[in-house]
């Protein structure tokens, strides 16, 4: 029988920024060790590796969206990559490991005003795109900062894709244009786990701005 898992149930029920603060600001010391080895969390490594694979040596300024503690960073060694997250106390353990050029604390369902027009190559997420936590209402402003020809390595959650309105945010891009045809890989979340979502699988859309 798969176990149950409070954490995991805490994560997929969120349902505001505010939400997100307080459950990943008291989670923060903790979670490597209690979510991401106790779990099986291989989502960040996966989505690193398709990032790899689909060029990333030629974007030399990255954006990791929803950087948490620097699992994506640590699966990226020698790419120039900033985080972007929510919780500074995340972002904190980040900093005490050296990862990350630049740590920037800000909510991305709001304009992203410290960060100039057209600024990254490269764009990775992972964790961030799913249940209660940031929609596709972020696209244009990510799309702002982005330059010509950027990549776009993004994870979403696949049942919280059509929920959220990701399906219909991308057409629109790409009938308008602003982004090349999307090309989608799965991914597994976990690894070797037990627990209840054990077998959750996300979308990967990869894609470039045009």
């Amino acid at each position: 029988m798969k176990e149950t898992d409070a954490s995991l149930d805490a994560a997929y029920a969120l349902q505001t920024p505010e939400d997100s603060v307080r459950l990943y600001g008291g989670w923060a010391q903790d979670y490597d060790r209690d979510f991401a080895a106790a779990h099986g969390y291989v989502f960040p490594a996966e989505v690193a590796k398709l990032f790899t694979e689909r060029g990333s040596a030629a974007h030399a300024q990255v954006l990791d969206i929803g950087a948490g503690t620097g699992l994506v960073a640590e699966a990226l060694p020698g790419v120039t990559i900033d985080g972007i997250d929510i919780s500074a106390e995340m972002l904190a353990v980040a900093e005490a490991k050296g990862l990350y050029r630049r740590r920037i604390v800000a909510d991305l369902t709001r304009p992203l005003q410290m960060i100039g027009d057209g600024a990254y190559s490269g764009f990775i997420s992972t964790g961030t795109f799913t249940h209660g936590h940031v929609g596709p209402a972020c696209l244009p402003e990510l799309m702002r900062i982005a330059a010509p020809g950027a990549l776009f390595v993004l994870g979403i959650k696949a049942d919280a894709f059509d929920k959220a309105g990701f399906g219909s945010a991308f057409a629109m891009l790409v009938a308008e244009r602003r982004i090349t045809p999307i090309d989608f890989a799965s991914a597994p979340i976990y690894r070797g786990a037990t627990h209840e979502h054990a077998a959750d699988r996300a979308l990967v859309a990869v894609f470039h701005r045009r």
